[in-house]
């Protein structure tokens, strides 16, 4: 009994390790609620949680300012622009001035902060108490307010934060106007700049040729540059060769570069019947894209999202693989030819062989032996997405994801017209048991004519792949590896070839472990278990239901948390869905969903009284929020369908019956407005500990009608529910 007394006196717990290692493992905690329940477990780990936190979001209301935590002696980075009421200006607050220095006090030795600026006095507060930031991000979706010259507002930041290396307007509703002068007026800190985020869907035609050359000759030690332009050629003063020669030129340093058109950056689905090809082609030829590689050797992220024909395009995706070597991240948009092989000769894109993210938009000519060569010479690829591409097939796709079985766990498909649900699932059959992030459109289509593409009636033999693979270096396939045993293709405008081999259809020889990774058992039963599956993303038609999903083969999804469903389409074309109910109870098949996107702002329909024969927005939302208090969510954001005639997203009624109804829900955002009655209905969840309405889209509505939530009536309801008694 001594002994075993003594022995119990020297067990090493966690406590035994030295602080500086019991800090870094702190430290490595990235989820808040797990940092938070760290800080509870005794003094000792309250006191490195707080010392090892260097970010921190405060969404309280403004007039609690006096509970700022003083705690936090390390934060750098601190997020403002989410503080009750959302969206009012700080500078509208009973005492600003107090309001920043118990901020400052509280944080002083902040390098980085994002703020909603919804006027100039806001940001003339912020930066007198931190003119030492190094990072700023300005957030405004309200309109821009009058200013007496254009860049006033950034002028105000610039002359009070000398030291600021990286600003970020992506979320900043302004005129491209204000930016060139405002960097021309302050030209040593425009040079000590190395990040500027432009990338903003405010801007209705973005950033012309002129302002890029103005902004990039500024700004000549950029590493990293986003900005929306106009490429189109039908309006004055857009973005050609001249533009972007400018911007490789000016700025050799830069290592992440992102231009896209404004067009491109629009949430709205295209038409999958499109072929790809614009009326009109972008004044971007082959020299220049060479010439700009060139001048860019330390690319590591490039993104040229172009909504007109860029055509010929290989010889300069081959120019980009020599001259950028450490490119990992590309993104195209309506570039054409950019795979085009010739037998097994990779060429284009193919060539690029170090990344690990490729996304394609519009690429017209891309058929399914372009992305299989992309997929030979691309060995590396983590992530892919492919969007608006018409010749892509389903069993190209499953050749794709099967050449990139190691790697592949991040797939995107969208807009492509041979790839609807069942035929994008059936496609990544290879990597089922790997994938941790998906997006496919709801298109339900039909899977009768996909059976001879599973898994032991494969158009391919995986045995065979993987054995030319390991034999052969990238460009020395021969193209009959890749394509079905009664297919017939035509390449580059070669004769068509038929190509004719045998398979071993005997399931012991499949290249994977069949019985382990969910993809085909020894009697032919294909299982859909989705393994590693964590985020899924869908698209769905409005009206459209959401129960096939499970019949499309995402059935079995046991490690799914998180899921975004976006609804798109005008309400008023339809009398009334075709069911009760959109069927979110199919999403009760997936035992760990806690959070979900449930994004109905582009379902257009009518807010107020309906005519005759139509529903109004209420009846859709609670079409679409039918069932929700059973799948035992977590984190619900929700975005309300809208009313554009009167620039409306409201909370409904319905809506807000249904939401009550879950019960698990702690943090609850709804990007659009409320009655307070309907809000007050919110305090039935008995652990709902964080609830905020956002008006995060352009143009947010500049006053709230007069019966919806104001800053009062924002305010009872935070106190209602912070009175409240949490179990936990």
């Amino acid at each position: 009994m001594a002994a075993a007394a003594a022995a119990t006196d020297f067990i090493t717990t966690i406590n035994d390790l030295p602080d500086v290692i019991l800090s870094n493992i702190i430290a490595a905690l990235s989820d808040v609620r797990c940092r938070n329940s760290a800080s509870i477990v005794c003094r000792k780990w309250y006191i490195l949680e707080r010392a090892t936190r260097s970010s921190l979001t405060l969404r309280a209301n403004l007039r609690d300012v006096f509970m700022v935590p003083s705690c936090f002696t390390s934060i750098s980075h601190l997020d403002i622009s989410l503080l009750s009421p959302w969206g009012h200006s700080l500078a509208a607050a009973s005492d600003p001035n107090l309001i920043v220095r118990l901020l400052h006090r509280a944080f002083p030795s902040l390098s980085s902060i994002k703020l909603y600026a919804r006027n100039p006095s806001t940001i003339q507060l912020i930066a007198h108490q931190w003119p030492n930031i190094n990072r700023v991000k300005l957030v405004r979706w309200h309109q821009r307010p009058h200013v007496s010259a254009a860049g006033d507002e950034l002028k105000i930041l610039f002359q009070e934060c000398g030291q600021l290396n990286s600003l970020d307007l992506s979320e900043f509703y302004c005129w491209t106007d204000d930016v060139p002068p405002a960097l021309e007026s302050y030209p040593l800190l425009a040079s000590k700049l190395t990040c500027l985020n432009l990338l903003n869907p405010s801007f209705s035609e973005g950033f012309k040729s002129d302002e890029i050359k103005i902004i990039t000759k500024s700004c000549s030690n950029l590493r990293e540059f986003r900005a929306a332009c106009t490429f189109d050629p039908r309006y004055i003063g857009f973005v050609g060769d001249e533009g972007l020669v400018s911007v490789s030129v000016n700025c050799p340093k830069l290592s992440i570069l992102h231009l896209a058109d404004t067009s491109a950056l629009s949430t709205a689905r295209g038409d999958p019947e499109h072929d790809g090809f614009t009326q009109e082609d972008a004044k971007i030829n082959t020299a220049t894209l060479i010439e700009v590689f060139s001048g860019l050797p330390l690319l590591v992220e490039l993104a040229l999202d172009v909504c007109n024909n860029v055509r010929d395009s290989g010889p300069a995706m081959e120019v980009l693989n020599s001259k950028c070597p450490n490119l990992r991240s590309l993104k195209l948009g309506q570039f054409h030819g950019i795979s085009m092989p010739i037998e097994s000769k990779l060429d284009g894109v193919a060539l690029c062989q170090k990344l690990e993210s490729l996304s394609i938009r519009d690429a017209g000519d891309l058929t399914d032996m372009g992305l299989i060569a992309i997929a030979r010479g691309c060995c590396r690829l983590a992530k892919f997405e492919v969007q608006g591409c018409k010749k892509i097939s389903t069993r190209g796709m499953r050749t794709f994801v099967s050449l990139l079985r190691q790697t592949l766990v991040d797939v995107r498909i969208s807009c492509c017209k041979n790839l609807g649900a069942a035929s994008a699932l059936k496609a990544l059959e290879p990597i089922q048991d790997r994938i941790v992030r998906l997006h496919i459109d709801c298109i339900w289509d039909c899977t009768d004519g996909l059976e001879d593409l599973g898994g032991i009636n494969g158009g391919f033999d995986l045995n065979v792949l993987e054995q030319v693979e390991a034999s052969n270096p990238p460009g020395g396939y021969s193209s009959n590896y890749f394509m079905g045993s009664h297919s017939e293709y035509s390449v580059m405008g070669n004769a068509p070839k038929k190509f004719k081999y045998s398979h071993n259809f005997d399931s012991r020889n499949v290249g994977f472990d069949l019985n382990d990774n969910g993809f085909t058992y020894g009697n032919g039963f294909v299982e859909k278990t989705w393994d590693k599956l964590q985020y899924l993303s869908l698209w769905i038609e409005v009206g459209q239901r959401l129960t096939p999903l499970s019949s499309a083969g995402l059935e079995n999804c046991p490690m799914l948390e998180e899921i975004r469903i976006k609804v798109e389409g005008d309400c008023r074309v339809l009398s009334r869905p075709s069911a009760r109910e959109f069927g979110l109870s199919i999403l009760m098949n997936y035992p760990s969903l806690k959070r979900m996107h449930l994004d109905c702002s582009d379902a257009i329909g009518y807010a107020h009284t309906a005519p005759s024969g139509q529903m109004d927005l209420s009846l859709w939302e609670r079409f679409y929020l039918f069932c929700v208090g059973d799948l035992g969510l977590v984190e619900l954001d929700y975005w309300p369908p809208q009313d554009r005639d009167v620039n409306q997203r409201s909370l409904s009624l319905p809506a807000a019956g249904l939401l009550q109804e879950c019960v698990g829900l702690r943090k609850l955002f709804i990007h659009g407005t409320a009655h307070e009655h309907f809000m007050m209905f919110l305090l039935r969840i008995p652990d709902l500990r964080d609830v905020q309405l956002r008006e995060d889209y352009y143009p947010a509505p500049e006053n709230d009608m007069s019966t919806e939530m104001r800053p009062d009536s924002c305010s009872r309801f935070e106190a209602a529910l912070n009175s409240r008694r949490i179990s936990d």
